[in-house]
């Protein structure tokens, strides 16, 4: 693709990227341009990707700005119920895997493409991890935000009906905004670039499963955990990896994957609703072992959805930390693993063949 070519794909992402965030559309940033991308390659009838360094820079900020919403505090708060925590995650997992065998099944998608459509966990890394590991990036995109559309109607909305507010509970909503750096911004980008580099030459070295999200994350973690000043990561290099990772799998979109996905969509939508039922029921089960109020338990360990569980956590009245500390410590549990288990699958895929 000729540099002229490439800006004006950009600027029409960008566009659109702005469009879908004032339309105030989930992850506007990753979708609108995975869509600019998707009709690109329609109209031209075949793939064009973009050169890999768009891709290798937008995963790596994309671990940065995962990493930076960990803390020690939200796991040391989860270590309070780690047994009947770390059991239930374990089977909403293995349940969630469960169901995305069914829809390769049932779809004819992939294994690989399938497991990670219904793994629970941060969309836009999930669809990085896929991107890298070789699955159909467009499809577990797909997925990925219609389960999400799904369990932000669904959950919240039989969540209120069943167990109204308490007044007199309502907690107060943690910050989920970053505060301000107390470095320079130049200072602040320029370690942020180091940790990038640093992330995706380890990452590539160790040869680790989606090594630019996975070592950019992990050296994120290392940094942001021990260094003695507050290092921010901007939410406009956030949105910059979301353009980046999204406008390079939509020009890789192939038409002729349309109708396998259609079809593929009207079965994970009957497999969502089923997940989220199921998720209900373990999310009853922690309330009953660790004696937790009931909304904080589903609320915690509902599949996805992380902001819309805390406003409903919130609204309800449940634990708002304790929510919180759940819902972090199954996505760094899933971003920990989730690599590696894809890994697995596609080799076991490979033997099959």
């Amino acid at each position: 693709m000729t540099p002229q070519k490439i800006i004006q794909q950009f600027i029409f992402a960008i566009a659109v990227g702005f469009l879908f965030y004032w339309l105030n559309i989930p992850v506007g940033w990753l979708l609108g341009p995975m869509i600019v991308g998707i009709l690109s390659a329609t109209v031209l009838g075949y793939p064009q990707p973009l050169p890999s360094i768009f891709m290798t820079l937008g995963k790596a900020f994309l671990g940065l700005a995962t990493a930076v919403r960990f803390s020690p505090d939200t796991l040391i708060l989860a270590a309070n119920y780690a047994i009947p925590l770390l059991l239930c995650i374990a089977v909403t997992g293995i349940m969630s895997l469960f169901h995305g065998y069914l829809l390769a099944r049932f779809s004819g998608i992939d294994r690989v493409t399938g497991l990670l459509a219904f793994i629970p966990g941060l969309a836009s890394s999930i669809v990085a991890i896929g991107e890298e590991m070789g699955a159909d990036a467009v499809a577990i995109a797909l997925f990925q935000y219609l389960r999400l559309l799904l369990v932000i109607l669904i959950v919240p909305t039989l969540a209120t009906f069943l167990f109204p507010a308490n007044p007199e509970s309502v907690n107060t909503v943690p910050s989920l905004t970053t505060e301000e750096s107390s470095i320079p911004l130049v200072s602040n980008l320029f370690i942020l670039g180091i940790c990038s580099g640093l992330g995706i030459w380890l990452g590539q070295k160790f040869n680790l499963p989606a090594s630019g999200f996975l070592g950019t994350f992990i050296v994120g973690l290392v940094l942001f955990w021990t260094f003695p000043e507050y290092i921010q990561v901007p939410q406009w290099l956030f949105q910059t990896g979301l353009l980046f990772v999204g406008l390079s799998i939509g020009l890789k979109f192939n038409v002729q994957t349309v109708r396998q996905l259609f079809k593929a969509v009207l079965i994970e939508a009957g497999l969502v609703i089923s997940l989220i039922f199921c998720c209900l029921a373990i999310g009853y089960g922690f309330h009953q072992i660790a004696e937790v109020d009931i909304v904080t338990a589903i609320l915690g360990l509902t599949p996805g959805g992380f902001e819309a569980m805390i406003a409903t956590v919130v609204q309800l009245g449940g634990d708002t930390s304790l929510v919180l500390a759940m819902q972090l410590t199954r996505m760094l549990m899933i971003l920990l693993l989730a690599p590696w288990l894809t890994a697995f699958v596609r080799k076991q895929d490979e033997k099959d063949v």
